[in-house]
């Protein structure tokens, strides 16, 4: 019999008659009905894609957003008061998740395109992906859209939490890291806090293509007061980490003795790993998007969910 179901499976029987026992003609239908299923579930989820993604929008810094006169229509809701109803919901499962409704809901005024050319300003929502993954809970269930959006959404949220949670681990390394780095620095006759100054921007000038650290915060639009490897994403710490474990570690196994050649070996660390970047045909550094959000912002998040002592 396994024979049978194999050969039917790659097509052998198939195209020629339906087999004539009671228990092939089984075989034969749940071959088929599996197979009916595997097709809806794949259009199924294209459909789901591009209903979401069609509406997505990006913002100058490359970070994604919805309209919420966007999401009301893809979630077929008539009546756009109805939908902000929806909205106010999700507001309140947003406080009670221990997050700022201004991270995730911007309101604000929209135009939109009316007969002749005119135009007209209506109130809008902007919304993060999480905004839109409590909106999608908190609407009409009984929509086939409501639960494609759920699965979108959900989905999407859960690939933000795995970049959190990798930031938050790739920061801490960094931290840590950073003072093996000062200790080996120091040692090689970097001593004050100028000449360590200097030498970490050696160590970013050769990974970031001569860019120093002031320069890289421009470049992420960042405030004076915000550090740059808060705004860093997972791939762009994890290339920071690696410029410091290698940098520590040959200044330790050539004993290094002064503050020339230290900093011209964190240059040339750095210069290394941006050459490795570029032959494999990845983002260089600073090309890689800022995240929408500092790391303290997660790491605040995280201390929340932690079960009282």
């Amino acid at each position: 019999m396994t024979k049978v179901i194999k050969n039917r499976f790659i097509g052998y029987e198939l195209t020629t008659r339906l087999p004539d026992n009671l228990l092939n003609r089984k075989v034969f239908i749940n071959l088929y009905s599996w197979t009916k299923y595997i097709t809806y579930q794949i259009s199924r989820r294209l459909v789901t894609i591009n209903i979401f993604d069609n509406i997505k929008r990006t913002d100058p810094d490359g970070v994604e957003f919805w309209s919420s006169r966007d999401l009301s229509k893809a979630l077929e809701y008539i009546n756009y008061r109805n939908f902000e109803e929806v909205i106010e919901k999700a507001k309140q499962a947003c406080i009670n998740s221990h997050q700022k409704t201004d991270d995730h809901f911007v309101d604000v005024d929209e135009m939109i395109e009316l007969a002749k050319g005119a135009q007209r300003q209506i109130k809008s929502v902007f919304l993060s992906r999480f905004a839109c993954y409590l909106i999608v809970q908190s609407a009409d269930p009984r929509k086939e859209v409501v639960a494609l959006g759920h699965s979108y959404f959900a989905l999407q949220t859960r690939r933000q939490e795995v970049e959190d949670d990798r930031r938050l681990k790739l920061r801490a390394e960094i931290k840590e890291q950073n003072k093996g780095l000062a200790s080996a620095a120091k040692q090689a006759g970097v001593v004050q806090p100028l000449d360590y100054a200097i030498f970490q921007n050696y160590g970013y000038q050769g990974l970031y293509g001569g860019l120093k650290k002031q320069e890289i915060h421009k470049h992420k639009g960042l405030k004076k007061s915000q550090d740059i490897l808060d705004h860093m994403g997972s791939e762009e710490l994890a290339a920071n980490l690696f410029r410091a474990t290698q940098t520590e570690a040959k200044l330790r196994r050539d004993k290094t003795d002064n503050k020339t050649d230290t900093n011209k070996t964190h240059f040339e660390i750095g210069k290394k790993i941006r050459k490795t970047i570029a032959e494999s045909g990845n983002e260089m550094p600073e090309n890689l998007p800022t995240p929408q959000e500092s790391i303290k912002q997660p790491e605040s998040r995280k201390k929340k969910e932690l079960p009282a002592e």
